[in-house]
């Protein structure tokens, strides 16, 4: 059975200045990302999968597996406001080898148990039944919470695992000891916890971080789980302190894009609504970066 293990960023889509994808960016972000990390998850919250099109996210997914060449699996957020896209971009997901699917719960409308367990079994089937299918439980940008009564609903029709992004240790130990087993996966949906997650028995875990500073990633994911959390501990307050320069941005997706192009790996945009940031919050970023004796950048 397919599972996530280790440091899975949630790619970051780049755009050029007048909001077009920005394919050529995609390409080399990816052949930085293929070899520091352990897999990719695409078209997220931090894809910017919610500000395609459909086949926008389609063409994202094509160059990501692509460009990926078999080094590591591609797991394609398809999640939607509505199941027809979500199917659409599931049958395409199989159709060019990704490895698994995510979805958020559709959202901007309001849904019960019933209507949530009826997108994810359309998922599953769109699948052919072969394919790994992942909760993204994220409440804030789904607008309502998942209870573990509806996850049981969904890891008995099928699904095969949760990405935690409640951002609640409590909920996620609940996961590791309720759902996980040999047949479904639970995976960290943030760096912010990895340590306590770790002991609990996660295997991988979503770095927005992880898109500019794999490698410090890497090193906390191998620490914890050679179980030496002395060095994971001090790994993971060092992994909090580049978390809280990423809020020099009005928001964490801006202030990648923003480290990206300080790291010089690409330089990108975001999409509108989103604005970029500004080039007093970037000296800011790169300011506090060069004091962060765990990372390396040029000054």
């Amino acid at each position: 059975m397919f599972k996530m293990k280790g440091v899975v960023p949630p790619m970051v889509t780049p755009f050029t200045e007048n909001g077009e994808v920005d394919y050529s960016g995609l390409a080399t972000l990816v052949e930085f990302l293929r070899e520091r990390v352990d897999g990719l998850f695409i078209t997220g919250s931090y894809g910017a999968g919610a500000l395609m099109s459909t086949e926008e996210r389609k063409r994202v997914a094509e160059i990501t597996v692509k460009a990926v060449d078999d080094m590591i699996p591609v797991i394609v957020m398809v999640g939607s406001t509505n199941t027809r896209a979500s199917v659409e971009l599931t049958r395409h997901a199989k159709s060019i080898g990704a490895q698994a699917v995510a979805a958020i719960g559709p959202y901007y409308f309001s849904h019960n148990d019933d209507s949530i367990c009826q997108f994810f079994s359309d998922l599953i089937r769109a699948g052919n039944n072969e394919l790994p299918i992942y909760v993204y439980n994220n409440p804030k940008f789904q607008g309502y919470p998942m209870s573990l009564d509806l996850l049981k609903r969904l890891k008995n029709a099928g699904v095969y695992g949760v990405k935690d992004a409640t951002f609640d240790i409590l909920v996620h130990s609940t996961y590791n000891r309720v759902l996980k087993d040999d047949d479904f996966d639970v995976v960290l949906g943030t760096e912010a916890m990895w340590l306590p997650a770790c002991a609990l028995g996660t295997e991988a875990f979503i770095p927005g971080l992880g898109n500019a500073f794999p490698e410090i990633c890497k090193t906390m994911y191998l620490q914890g789980m050679a179980g030496d959390y002395g060095k994971c501990r001090e790994t993971q307050f060092e992994v909090n302190r580049l978390r809280e320069i990423m809020y020099l941005a009005s928001s964490t997706q801006l202030a990648i894009y923003a480290m990206l192009e300080i790291r010089g790996i690409i330089r990108a945009y975001p999409r509108a609504p989103f604005i970029p940031a500004t080039a007093d919050e970037k000296r800011a970023i790169k300011q506090s970066l060069a004091e962060c004796k765990s990372i390396t950048i040029q000054v």
